[in-house]
């Protein structure tokens, strides 16, 4: 355990991260009509695995499309955002369930090649590669005889 807590520390291993709303002046009222929103988000169960080519992300979205998914990496950051297809009913009597979009935000290491990650989604798992630079994995070295 603090073997992983001081990778993070180090900025070499994956945390989950979530951004905060920039501060608002008290008289920008369009400002705060965004952060209206009425949606709920839940957090999709995630697991994480690291190879020696890089990391592996496995997210329960059930309900999700390939329509409904944005996967996004921004300063460091990767955000996913997801919305199931479920048709909702016109009026209905009475509502105990209702479905939710999902949302979840990591800090990437820095070891992640940010241009060559690749995501696939089939029966509402995601699997996200986020490879490693070619100079973070590991290679053996070849040592010459004189």
């Amino acid at each position: 355990m603090r073997n992983l807590l001081k990778r993070i520390k180090e900025g070499r291993a994956m945390a989950e991260k979530t951004t905060k709303l920039a501060k608002r002046e008290k008289g920008d009222l369009q400002a705060q009509e965004q952060t209206r929103e009425e949606s709920l988000f839940v957090r999709p169960a995630v697991d994480i695995y690291e190879t020696k080519e890089g990391l592996h992300v496995v997210a329960d979205l059930p309900g999700v499309g390939p329509d409904g998914i944005n996967i996004s990496v921004e300063e460091g950051i990767l955000t996913l955002e997801a919305r199931p297809e479920w048709p909702e009913p016109e009026n209905p009597f009475f509502r105990e369930f209702r479905m939710t979009g999902f949302f979840r935000q990591f800090q990437l290491p820095q070891e992640v090649d940010q241009e060559k990650i690749s995501a696939d989604l089939k029966d509402g798992v995601l699997h996200l590669f986020l490879p490693k630079t070619e100079k973070a994995q590991p290679r053996k070295i070849a040592v010459k005889v004189k």
